[in-house]
């Protein structure tokens, strides 16, 4: 299984399926939420919206509320109405979880204490296909108030459990999402953060509304100039024989892999 869906996931909550449409045009893919961004008392609403208003299954993630809650049954439920077959699992914390949807491919959303501590785990399992990690949930389980710094920079827990979801992902060969960057006007500040995101190995990140989009796809978008490069350093190792220089500048497997990556994204 691999996931391939990316580099803008855009929410939308699953209550509001006049935006479903318009959220599908403008985003890699669409994440129909039916955890934290649906009320209690709409949550009948959502999965009733969530059948009736059909997407392209294959650019579509479900957003389930967690396992051993009364909604999570009740999303399972309405799930098998529809023709989707990937789905993020909220506060995914061990393979139990992820096993109680063995028939979708799972998004591991590690974003409480115990998920982030299980990120191993989790990325482990058979049908997991990425992991996602969050930061507000997290620090709340931890009885904090906020992830970030007032300048818009992750605190140092929240560092910290952003690198331990990426490397357990790549540890298993899965592919990580990037958090969602709550400050909507600061698009800036989500470009640089992006940016971060696609150098350090994410294959994704998630935004909360349309105007985010463009910015990250932007920054996973190789530039012409970086794509040039990747195509002439494999170029030149075809005629190498191990460590090679290219225009003053060490070339080795590692910066092989860096250009192929590049190409990927360019693709």
């Amino acid at each position: 299984m691999t996931f391939e869906l990316g580099p803008a996931l855009l929410f939308c909550p699953a209550d509001r399926p006049e935006r479903y449409a318009k959220a599908a045009a403008r985003a890699d893919a669409v994440i129909l939420d039916l955890a934290d961004a649906v009320a209690p008392a709409a949550k009948v609403a959502a999965r009733t919206a969530l059948i009736g208003h059909p997407l392209d299954p294959a650019r579509t993630i479900v957003r389930v509320n967690p396992v051993d809650t009364p909604e999570f049954e009740r999303d399972l439920e309405a799930l098998d109405e529809t023709l989707y077959r990937t789905v993020i699992l909220a506060k995914a914390e061990s393979q139990r979880h992820t096993e109680a949807l063995a028939p979708y491919d799972v998004v591991a959303l590690c974003e409480t204490a115990a998920g982030v501590l299980a990120a191993p785990d989790l990325a482990a399992g058979a049908n997991v296909v990425a992991l996602m990690w969050g930061a507000e949930d997290l620090v709340a389980s931890l009885g904090g108030s906020s992830g970030r710094f007032p300048d818009g920079t992750y605190r140092t827990v929240a560092r910290h459990a952003r690198s331990s979801v990426l490397l357990a992902a790549g540890a298993h060969g899965k592919a990580a999402i990037d958090s969602v960057f709550l400050a909507i006007p600061d698009l800036s500040g989500l470009a640089a953060e992006a940016e971060d995101a696609v150098a350090s190995g994410f294959t994704a990140t998630a935004c909360i509304h349309p105007s985010q989009v463009e910015v990250i796809r932007e920054a996973y978008r190789p530039t012409p100039a970086q794509v040039a490069y990747a195509w002439a350093i494999l170029e030149a190792s075809a005629s190498e024989h191990g460590v090679f220089q290219y225009q003053g500048r060490m070339i080795d497997g590692p910066l092989l892999r860096h250009a192929e990556a590049v190409l990927r994204r360019a693709r």
